[in-house]
């Protein structure tokens, strides 16, 4: 009787779970990979329910119950690896399964005792579970649910391996036809009901904390150009400059203004200018690296913390990003006005707090405004004289035509 409960109860447990996963999509907004753990427990609860009442008889038992749970594997472990962005060992998760299809089809063929079904069965489970595990190790992220869901995965490829061969050390010989009846099944129906539910719990765990980190990020960003706000940036760079006390190692602060931002917004208004902006932002984000922040800073101004970099390669790096927006051309501005930005950058003393550093750089921001803007200036390289502003004459131009219009 407690066999027969515990049969139905775990296919019900997982559609409850099935449930939870697709609630925690459709209303977090999360991944597609949250619909890969929706469908392992859908694919499991069918599995489960297969084996609980199809004939234990027949020959397409195992069969039915090999393709259920396979798929259930499958999208598990796909659900997993995608949510630290790593590829799936596909090839070696087919070969496995069918070659352990092939197999199970000989056992089914020649004998009626259920054992080497076990073998065949539960070692393919096993082996894509250790693929699956191999995939996490691959990943650098090392946060508890990450630690946790590898070790699932390392604890059920063990489970597989061991279960049917300690189980029938027991019971050498299982009929088809007594296996419902069977010390084997019992331990199955009871290994399935806590495997199932102490990876269900980390899995959602996994998904919440992912949940909540996603809404903490967009707290943490500029809507209009994806990068960290002004608090944001803040934050992070007091912790990067910790690190660089305690590593020893060189940093370097970049602070970016657009020029003659208010006449593009009182020209071409708030969208165009946002436009510019948000262009800026992105411009600055394929150019420096995943170590570096970025950060706009105000309203047109943006903040660069360069890791592991001295004064001379940021201000190169400055005048990259300097010489690629003036090439920009921007919706709604006219094709005949290419923007411009001028910069500041310094190099970080060791122990000073960020404050100091901000404020050297963005005295050095003050110079190349003041010196004809579309510069950059360090203390190596500091301002020339004051240059032609061309951006200023077109602009000029453009209001002139605009007044003259109206």
């Amino acid at each position: 009787m407690n066999t027969q409960i515990i049969g139905l109860t775990t296919p019900l447990m997982a559609l409850v779970f099935f449930a939870t996963f697709l609630l925690l999509w459709w209303r977090g907004k999360m991944d597609a990979y949250v619909l890969g753990f929706a469908a392992s427990y859908l694919f499991f609860a069918l599995g489960f329910a297969a084996t609980h009442l199809l004939d234990p008889t027949s020959a397409y038992l195992f069969h039915a119950t090999q393709a259920l749970y396979t798929a259930g594997t499958v999208s598990l472990l796909w659900g997993a690896t995608r949510r630290i962005n790593q590829p799936l060992m596909v090839g070696p998760i087919v070969v496995t399964y069918v070659v352990a299809a092939i197999v199970l089809a000989i056992a089914v063929a020649v004998t009626d005792d259920v054992a080497p079904r076990l073998y065949i069965v539960n070692t393919s489970y096993g082996v894509m579970f250790a693929f699956g595990a191999l995939t996490l190790l691959h990943s650098r992220r090392r946060e508890l649910f990450d630690i946790l869901v590898i070790g699932l995965f390392v604890a059920s490829a063990i489970n597989f391996f061991i279960r049917p061969v300690l189980t029938l050390l027991v019971e050498q010989s299982i009929q088809a036809s007594d296996y419902r009846e069977s010390v084997y099944y019992s331990v199955l129906n009871l290994a399935l009901a806590i495997m199932s539910l102490m990876t269900a719990m980390t899995l959602v765990g996994a998904c919440v904390s992912d949940l909540v980190s996603s809404i903490r990020d967009k707290s943490d960003r500029d809507l209009l150009t994806g990068l960290r706000n002004r608090r944001a940036f803040e934050a992070d760079i007091d912790d990067l400059l910790d690190r660089a006390r305690h590593d020893d190692v060189p940093a370097s602060l970049v602070v970016a203004d657009i020029d003659h931002f208010k006449q593009v917004n009182d020209l071409w208004g708030h969208q165009a200018g946002d436009q510019a902006i948000a262009n800026f932002g992105k411009l600055i984000q394929t150019m420096v690296r995943d170590v570096d922040i970025v950060g706009r800073i105000g309203g047109e101004e943006f903040c660069i913390l360069i890791w592991n970099c001295p004064e001379n390669s940021a201000h190169k790096l400055a005048e990259r990003i300097r010489h690629a927006f003036a090439q920009m051309a921007h919706d709604g501005i006219s094709e005949n006005i290419h923007l411009t930005a001028s910069f500041g950058v310094t190099e970080w003393r060791s122990g000073e707090p960020y404050r100091k550093l901000f404020a050297r750089a963005d005295s050095y921001l003050y110079d190349a405004k003041e010196n004809g803007r579309n510069k950059v200036v360090s203390a190596g390289k500091p301002a020339d004289r004051k240059t032609g502003d061309r951006t200023a004459s077109k602009l000029d131009a453009e209001a002139e035509r605009a007044a003259a219009a109206a």
